[in-house]
């Protein structure tokens, strides 16, 4: 079963990926800048959240 975090999660990429997609379509470039943007954030939060993660498993 899939859980309310992963459900919220695919629901934001698609919602990023089709502000990318109408981006595309009037200006190609911006929406290459604004993807790369967008992956930069994606990495940023996976970290803290993974780091997070990390501070809670130790004593």
């Amino acid at each position: 079963m899939v859980t309310k975090r992963a459900a919220y999660l695919a629901l934001e990429a698609l919602f990023v990926l089709c502000a990318l997609v109408g981006v595309w379509l009037v200006y190609p470039p911006a929406a290459l800048i604004l993807a790369g943007l967008a992956g930069v954030v994606a990495v940023e939060r996976a970290s803290a959240d993974w780091n997070a993660e990390q501070r809670r498993r130790s004593p």
